[in-house]
Formats: C-alpha cells, sequence, structure tokens
C-alpha cells in the first residue's frame, strides 16, 4: 500500500482523535477561552485565511459561520498580506489555517498583525510557528502527513465547525454524536471501495482535464479536490461555484468535457440536479457525488451516494470518492500517488 492510500484510510482515526480532543479538557479549554474573547469583544469583524488547502478550508468554515448568524469573510493570505491588510486595521477576529502552521505566508502575516487583531490558529502542528505565535491554538490531530493533505484537510475543516458551534452555543451532545456518525460514515466508505472506484475509472477515461463543480460549503470540497488532481496526476484540474459555472464556463460542455459535481441536500439540491442533467444534455460526462435520491437515467451521469445528511457534514465525507479515485488514477498514469516534483508539502517560499 502506497502512503497516500495509507493516509486516506487513516482518515476515521484522525477525526476521532480530533473529536475526543474537543471533549476532553484541552480542547474544551481552548474552544472556551475563545468563546469568552469573542463574547468580550465587539470585533468589527470575522476573516478567514489560509493558503492552498488551508484557504480551501476557510470557504467551508465561513459558509458555517454566516448560517449561524456569526458574519465573516475569506481572503487568501497572500492577498491579505500584499494588498489586503488595511482590513487589519479594525478590530478583527482574525482565523488562520496552516495544517503545518508554517506556510511562508502566514508566518509573514503573523509579523504585521496589530494589536486590533486577535489571532486564532487552527494547525495541525502544536510547535509550529502558527501555534507559538496565535492568540490561542485550536489543533487538529490528523497526525503525520506526508503527502497530498487528505487527513489534515478534513481534520482543519472539523476543527473550523466545532469552532463555530462553540461561538454559535450549539456545541452539544447532538453535534458530537453527528461527528461520530460521521466517522461510522468515513469507515463504511473507505470500505470496499474498489468496484466503484474502477466504475468512476472506466466511465472518465483519460482525463485531458476535469472540472469540479459544488455550491455552499461544498466549494471548499471542490477546490481541494482539484488541487488534490493537479498535485497528484498532473492533470489540469480546477474547482468552481456552481453559480459561476452557469455564467459562462457552461459554454466549454460538449462531447469530451469531463466533471464531478457535488449536489447536497440542502437550498441549491434542485440547482444542482439540473446542472447534472445539463452537462449530461450538452454531451459532457458528470460524476454526481449526492446524499440525495435521485432518479436520473443517463449514459452520462454517474451517481456515486454519499451517506452523510448533514449539508456541512457531507461537504467533509463527500471527498472521499475524489481521494480514491486520484489514488487509482495516478497509479494508472504512472506517478507516485500524493508526492511532490517540484514543491514540497510545506511551502515556505513565495
Amino acid at each position: 500500500m502506497n502512503k497516500f492510500l495509507a493516509e486516506i484510510l487513516e482518515q476515521p482515526s484522525a477525526l476521532k482523535r480530533t473529536l475526543d480532543h474537543y471533549v476532553d479538557f484541552q480542547g474544551k479549554d481552548a474552544l472556551e477561552k475563545v468563546k469568552k474573547v469573542f463574547d468580550d469583544n465587539d470585533f468589527e469583524q470575522v476573516v478567514f485565511t489560509g493558503m492552498g488547502s488551508s484557504y480551501f478550508t476557510s470557504f467551508a468554515a465561513s459558509s458555517l459561520f454566516n448560517s449561524l448568524g456569526i458574519q465573516s469573510f475569506v481572503v487568501n493570505a497572500s492577498e491579505l498580506l500584499h494588498y489586503n491588510n488595511s482590513l487589519l486595521e479594525k478590530k478583527t477576529l482574525l482565523i488562520c489555517f496552516s495544517q503545518s502552521g508554517e506556510s511562508f505566508e502566514i508566518r509573514e502575516l503573523l509579523k504585521i498583525l496589530s494589536i486590533n487583531v486577535f489571532c486564532i490558529g487552527i494547525s495541525n502542528e502544536e510547535d509550529s510557528t502558527l501555534a507559538k505565535s496565535a492568540n490561542i491554538v485550536l489543533l487538529s490531530k490528523a497526525g503525520r502527513e506526508d503527502m497530498t493533505s487528505t487527513k489534515s484537510y478534513i481534520s482543519t475543516t472539523l476543527v473550523s465547525f466545532i469552532l463555530g458551534w462553540s461561538l454559535a452555543g450549539k456545541w452539544d451532545g447532538n453535534k458530537i454524536n453527528a461527528i461520530n456518525d460521521l466517522i461510522g460514515n468515513f469507515e463504511a466508505g473507505l470500505t470496499n471501495y474498489h468496484a466503484w472506484v474502477d466504475k468512476t475509472i472506466s466511465f472518465l477515461g483519460e482525463l485531458p482535464a476535469l472540472t469540479i463543480i459544488a455550491r455552499g460549503p461544498g466549494i471548499s470540497t471542490a477546490l481541494q479536490s482539484g488541487l488534490m488532481f493537479k498535485e497528484t496526476t498532473k492533470t489540469p484540474a480546477f474547482g468552481i461555484l456552481g453559480g459561476e459555472f452557469r455564467h459562462g464556463p457552461m459554454e466549454m460542455v460538449q462531447e469530451g468535457f469531463k466533471s464531478i459535481l457535488f449536489a447536497s441536500k440542502g437550498k441549491t439540491l434542485p440547482q444542482s440536479i439540473k446542472m447534472a442533467e445539463d452537462i449530461a444534455r450538452f454531451g459532457g460526462k458528470v460524476v454526481l457525488i449526492t446524499n440525495a435520491r435521485t432518479n436520473l437515467s443517463n449514459d452520462n451521469i454517474l451517481v456515486l451516494p454519499i451517506e452523510e445528511q448533514d449539508e456541512f457534514l457531507f461537504s467533509v465525507q463527500s471527498i472521499i470518492p475524489i481521494q480514491l479515485f486520484i489514488d487509482s488514477y495516478s497509479k494508472q498514469k504512472g506517478y507516485e500517488a500524493g508526492s511532490f516534483a517540484h514543491g514540497a508539502k510545506v511551502t515556505e517560499v513565495e
């Protein structure tokens, strides 16, 4: 078994360790400290930032915060460092994601923060620059990861959700039970997967390029999936918002067009199902990853069912089919899945 697949299969354990941390004293204490700061300060804004996978995580986190009535927005760390740092002149709760805690832009950003900024670091490494420099660090417990982000990505996403629920007063036994169910769904999704992975490879065939479409919190998963494809299979791939795909990119769809579409139960399920139908109608192929029952019957649509029913937790579990597909496709193309040819796991230069 290669390292990339091994790390994929370790994801249920990574989620369990992360959950246990926030049920136990150390994690509970960190959440309580953040909530006190949040309640005691009249922050003018909540800003999420990061790079790469950590930047993509920010979109799901911000979507959850906004759904809970905590207004927030996302700014890429490089853009925040060079072009948008005037935003940090306001009284700001800045939530910095960095799985390693050593991303160049995050380290540089930490050097210029004013006294108006209270920084929450979310990281997988407790001895990292981010963990030591942030006002409070919230740790994910993914464990060591050498390849393209899998278990560290889903663990940091889970931490951000726990933080949002905590700040909104909704971190309780029901949420803990929901995460335990998610872990069970992960375990089930990683069992006996070969048949549907082989089916997906056969369905999509050769991939000169791949378009990955989602809405709401799923955009984080689409962006991360695109990054994994580029890193691991050296295939041009990009994630895009479903609404944006209607505004021009739909013109790419014709015979030979290949796509993946995430469609969770929620506010935009009908739009997502209609988009899958339209892509198929225009001659493109679409792998539809969904937790909804569908009556779709089209040779150009392959439906992959996901058990998780919560729209936000769906954005976490639904990445499993992509990870496993990437592993198999990489091997088929002769690449070492999850490895880096021109960069490294941690980007320490700009």
